[in-house]
């Protein structure tokens, strides 16, 4: 059997092709090229009637996986002189089957993408050629069966898969806002005085939660200077056992080798015990060697000048200026710089403070082994993360608290303007906000805010059994936090999923959440708001047709493209449907005209010359 294939893209004439001998044509169009169905009917469907009258023809539908395909990655993927492809050129399947019941042949879709298809066009191409033989005797009795082509079934694209929540990299400035606050000390409420004359300007909350000495030095309760007076004038105790003078006493103090090699060491000294009050405030004999007094002072604010109340810490008068700063820069961010020269000075320092992982990095860096200090510092890391909630959960060492509809709740300024540039310009700024103890944040619950501390605190997200999702992707816009949004779509998105996947109704969430996310520009959970409906998009609009008509016209121009089912598949099935019901009629009604004919045929009456025996039968 000779089968002929017809790819009607050139205007070649058909007398260079040996058609004359065909059993079959398969004539075949692109679905993408309307002008190559055109030239179906007016040019090749004549000529190949001209040259094979006999011979049957079959339509077949090339490229259909370009009907759901993206067609701007199809055009990026062809070669850069090819004529793009359009959405508006993309035939639907009635033209196709128009064309075909215009000139009397079937018609079938094929994709090779899709591997869709082509077993069905070569089984009728030979049904098709089989029949056309019944004229021949020889073939007669075996094509008795073979009546029609058979039908195709519409081809139904792939589901498209949900679109993936993606979170972005932290801002990679994070860690280095502590360090700047150093630099520039904005809401500063420390003030570490060295030497008697160098004032270092600190945050609370900072200190107290990388060292316990300076989280214990805090709790205690400054006084004023008359009280300290009277501190003064009160008998002391009695005397130190020698065991204690020496456990107080024992410090590290500075030599330098004679030796080049050896760099420095650490030894022990002794003084007399005692801390000596002049005045300054509270006297602290027995709290740590580093700390002299601390008290309560009315102090201008290095960025403001305004005057307000702050903590004056005097510290061990040992402590040297560039050392104390370096120390105070690894409280800050958990670094440590190689280059540092008075290494053994940080040391000393970080002694006194009782800060063991900085004297671990001083000798890791002493011991050409600084690649070490990066698990310091990690574990520095949780354990100021895990004791800053301690104190966002008791409110320890707060300066700013928020008013909300359902409470308050009590903060931290340093933290969020090492995290949050929209806090920062609230609280730096000339506002309101910058001077008042009590801030108004309307339209916002104590769980929601809770969550958003939780995260400038510690860089997580943290789920809350009470925590509204979409009231959190608001706040954090309003807060101008886009990594916030990600990790609240990505948890919205899980949970949503966990409850469809359970057996939940969620359409009426999805569709709620689809306004809110537009927007509030939470961008990704749009995306997935707009893929629920629209591969659901059937169930969604019989449950909520009113929802679905208030929708914006872009909304449901997105529908109308992107809905699964589309929409000439239902049109599709529909037609195979009842096409299907219609040959099985006719089937039905064939079957029983040939089972009506046997019928007939085995009960003739015999004729008068035959036999008469009543055991007598036809004989064919």
């Amino acid at each position: 059997m000779h089968l002929f294939c017809r790819f009607p893209k050139s205007a070649e004439p058909m007398q260079h092709f040996p058609v004359m001998r065909s059993d079959v044509v398969v004539l075949c169009f692109s679905i993408a090229n309307p002008n190559s169905l055109h030239h179906v009917r007016t040019m090749w469907y004549p000529e190949i009637k001209h040259f094979c009258p006999r011979a049957p023809v079959i339509l077949v539908g090339c490229q259909l996986d370009l009907r759901y395909a993206d067609l701007e990655a199809v055009n990026r993927a062809r070669r850069p002189l090819a004529r793009p492809i359009k959405s508006n050129e993309i035939l639907a399947p009635e033209k196709g089957r128009e064309v075909a019941k215009e000139l009397g042949v079937p018609y079938y879709e094929t994709s090779i993408v899709a591997q869709f298809g082509v077993k069905d066009v070569f089984d009728n191409a030979i049904r098709a050629a089989l029949i056309s033989r019944r004229h021949l005797q020889f073939w007669k009795s075996h094509l008795r069966n073979v009546q029609r082509p058979l039908l195709q079934a519409p081809f139904l694209p792939p589901k498209p898969p949900p679109p993936i929540i993606t979170v972005p990299a932290p801002p990679s400035n994070i860690e280095e806002h502590p360090s700047r606050l150093l630099e520039d000390p904005l809401c500063a409420d420390v003030i570490l005085v060295l030497q008697e004359r160098q004032r270092i300007f600190a945050h609370r909350i900072y200190l107290a939660t990388s060292s316990s000495k300076f989280y214990d030095l805090f709790l205690t309760e400054p006084r004023g200077t008359d009280e300290t007076e009277r501190e003064r004038e009160r008998p002391r105790g009695p005397p130190l056992s020698g065991r204690d003078l020496l456990m107080r006493a024992a410090s590290f103090d500075i030599c330098e080798s004679s030796d080049d090699g050896d760099r420095a060491n650490l030894r022990a000294c002794t003084s007399d015990g005692t801390l000596k009050g002049d005045g300054r405030g509270r006297l602290l004999p027995a709290l740590s060697r580093a700390f002299i007094s601390i008290q309560e002072e009315m102090v201008d604010d290095p960025v403001t000048f305004n005057p307000r109340k702050m903590t004056v810490v005097h510290m061990d008068p040992s402590m040297q200026p560039g050392p104390f700063r370096s120390v105070l820069r690894y409280l800050y961010t958990g670094k440590l710089d190689e280059r540092e020269k008075e290494l053994m000075q940080v040391a000393h320092i970080a002694e006194l403070l009782e800060v063991f992982d900085l004297r671990m990095m001083v000798a890791n860096i002493l011991n050409d082994e600084a690649f070490m200090n990066q698990e310091i510092t990690k574990a520095f890391h949780v354990r100021r993360t895990n004791r800053v909630k301690e104190c966002l959960a008791k409110g320890t060492f707060s300066d700013v608290v928020f008013k909300l509809d359902d409470g308050t709740i009590m903060a931290h300024k340093p933290l969020l303007i090492s995290s949050c540039d929209w806090m920062a310009a609230m609280f730096g700024g000339p506002f309101v906000e910058s001077c008042t103890k009590e801030v108004l944040f309307p339209n916002t619950t104590r769980s929601c805010m809770r969550a958003v501390l939780e995260y400038l605190y510690t860089g997580r997200f943290c789920s809350r059994p009470d925590l509204d999702a979409m009231e959190l992707i608001v706040l954090a816009n309003r807060l101008c936090l886009p990594h916030l949004v990600a990790l609240t779509e990505l948890y919205t998105v899980t949970v949503l999923t966990e409850a469809a996947m359970m057996g939940a109704d969620i359409d009426g969430d999805v569709l709620l959440y689809l306004d809110m996310a537009q927007f509030h520009c939470a961008h990704q959970l749009t995306d997935w708001c707009l893929h629920h409906v629209c591969t659901n998009y059937n169930r969604v609009c019989r449950k909520f047709p009113r929802d679905m008509k208030a929708k914006s016209t872009d909304n449901q121009e997105h529908f109308e493209k992107h809905r699964w089912p589309p929409v000439w598949y239902l049109k599709e099935e529909d037609h195979y449907q009842r096409a299907r019901k219609e040959r099985e009629k006719e089937d039905y009604l064939y079957q029983k005209r040939q089972c009506k004919r046997k019928w007939l045929f085995w009960n003739l009456p015999s004729s008068p010359s035959s036999p008469s025996s009543p055991g007598s039968s036809a004989v064919i």
